[in-house]
């Protein structure tokens, strides 16, 4: 087949790609949204330069839409289809007026469902931008709105595709006006009370669905999120990781503690959550693959280097053995951050007992063959 060749004034300036979404600089040059968006919020000042006429362009200035670039692109791709080379022909982004008409129809509670899956619709299936949009337009602070009124009521309804929605519009920068609420101790008394939720396949999958959004939120740079977690939400943390709740719930709780550890007292309401028995036996039972043990250990290192989290990791009598059987076995990462944790061990907590242990084990003859393997390879 012969290879079609894309008009010139199609292509992104910056990723010399068919644009899907064309927008206009206050320089008046037409770039793909996504690409003159990224570069804008990687600059580290208040200001950024066009890429092409190196003119001032304020991060926060305006991106006009090229309607009518967009409407040759539309044509242009359409008559193009079959070409194997050719994109599915672009889509506009959610107007404001449309997803303000989808969240009025929100607060009729009879259309609720019918409004979330079109929300879901648009987030899943339309891109980044289109989420990201959606973000700047409420749909975040309407989901947030809407699964706090659902504890309040102790109502599921609804609830998973509230989940849904919300899990696919949390983005790395997220509006200030959403943070409000996510940062707000309803919404974080909300995720532990869908934490808790049990019994059946339904309840399963909210659970999983909470867990990610509560990895989104610690994860976000410019969050206050992490000082305002409870005890009562690490412990709700922690039974996930008892009930095996899904591979993909797990891996969020995990990477919630590993995200949550460095920041003031949490380390300590892990503890007392009684994540140290739980981060043990899973690896133990859990058949965890190689990424799920290295969040394990990183887990572990942290809460080990307290003398709570030692007594702890102690506690479980096979503890030194687990750490002991995953060196050499998992991954150059795990390697290192298992014998980090023996060293805190021995450094402070080493007694007669527990040097007998490692004996017992064979971790001294492990610790042995990771020093050979550093000396073979230097």
């Amino acid at each position: 087949m012969e290879e079609v060749e894309v008009p010139q004034y199609f292509l992104c300036p910056i990723s010399l790609q068919i644009m899907r979404d064309p927008v206009t600089v206050i320089t008046g040059i037409t770039y793909d949204r996504e690409s003159i968006h990224q570069w804008l919020i990687s600059s580290g000042t208040n200001k950024a330069y066009c890429p092409l006429t190196k003119q001032v362009i304020p991060r926060d200035s305006d991106l006009t839409p090229n309607h009518t670039l967009r409407r040759l692109i539309q044509a242009w791709c359409a008559a193009n289809m079959s070409a194997n080379s050719i994109p599915i022909t672009p889509k506009s982004p959610p107007t404001k007026a449309s997803i303000n008409k989808l969240l009025q129809e929100l607060c009729m509670e009879r259309s609720q469902l019918q409004v979330l899956k079109k929300l879901e619709g648009i987030a899943s299936s339309e891109g980044e931008n289109s989420r990201r949009c959606m973000a700047e337009f409420g749909v975040g602070k309407a989901m947030v709105s809407l699964i706090t009124k659902c504890f309040k009521r102790n109502s599921v309804y609804c609830l998973e595709e509230a989940l849904r929605v919300l899990n696919l519009v949390i983005i790395t920068r997220v509006p200030t006006i959403m943070m409000n609420e996510i940062e707000g101790p309803d919404f974080l008394d909300s995720i532990t009370w869908i934490l808790r939720c049990r019994s059946d396949t339904h309840k399963q999958t909210i659970r999983t669905l909470g867990v990610s959004v509560l990895k989104s939120l610690v994860e976000l740079e410019s969050s206050n999120v992490l000082e305002r977690l409870k005890p009562d939400l690490f412990e709700a943390v922690v039974w996930i990781l008892r009930d095996r709740v899904s591979r993909e719930a797990l891996k969020s709780a995990l990477h919630v503690l590993l995200s949550s550890c460095s920041w003031g007292r949490n380390k300590f309401k892990i503890i007392e959550g009684g994540a140290v028995y739980e981060l043990i036996e899973l690896e133990l039972n859990g058949c965890p693959d190689k990424r799920t043990t290295e969040l394990i250990l990183g887990v572990l290192d942290h809460l080990c280097s307290c003398a709570d989290g030692r007594a702890k990791f102690l506690g479980h009598a096979a503890g030194i053995a687990m750490i002991t059987k995953r060196i050499l076995r998992v991954s150059t990462a795990a390697d290192i951050v298992a014998v980090k944790i023996l060293a805190s061990i021995c450094k402070f907590s080493g007694t007669g007992e527990v040097v007998k242990e490692m004996l017992r084990v064979g971790a001294v003859s492990k610790l042995c063959m990771v020093l050979q393997a550093d000396n073979e390879g230097v």
